[in-house]
């Protein structure tokens, strides 16, 4: 049988939190709502838990917790960004559970957000994913402002 008659190994991109979906176009950031740095989802999280969307390792942990580098099965990356402009809180409000090279499941606790101190040093806690590759023919199947729960196909 022919190489690209085989199905690539891989899982349904899934909810990596619980709350309310956000098109990407509708965050408040222009470089992820112009789709500068590719197509992806947003969750509006209800309680701070960020969970791992698909099964693979841990490309990059960043110190400050509010962001990670993934990659797939299949090789390919994408970033899960946790809050706007959280960067600035210099890992305040942010408990990281995975470093570089772990290998994660589907899943996988890979963070806890602290909703309320994000909120009361006033960044928006939006959870963003985004991929150069992996969304590029991705139709999401949930809508902008639908509940998900972890887990849930997106």
């Amino acid at each position: 049988m022919f190489d690209f008659f085989k199905k690539k190994k891989g899982e349904e991109f899934v909810a990596f939190a619980d709350g309310k979906v956000i098109l990407l176009e509708n965050v408040n950031d222009e470089v992820f709502a112009k789709k500068m740095m590719g197509e992806g989802i947003a969750i509006e999280p209800t309680d701070g838990n960020v969970y791992s969307p698909l099964s693979g390792k841990v490309k990059n942990a960043f110190p400050t917790g509010h962001a990670y580098i993934l990659e797939d099965l299949n090789g390919v990356e994408y970033l899960i960004h946790c809050g706007l402009d959280t960067v600035e809180l210099k890992g305040e409000g942010f408990e990281g559970y995975v470093k570089e090279g772990d290998s994660v499941k589907q899943g996988d606790k890979i963070c806890k957000m602290n909703l309320d101190l994000i909120n009361e040093k006033g960044k928006d806690t939006v959870i963003i994913a985004v991929s150069e590759e992996l969304f590029k023919d991705k139709k999401f199947q949930k809508n902008q402002d639908e509940k998900v729960s972890k887990g849930d196909i997106l």
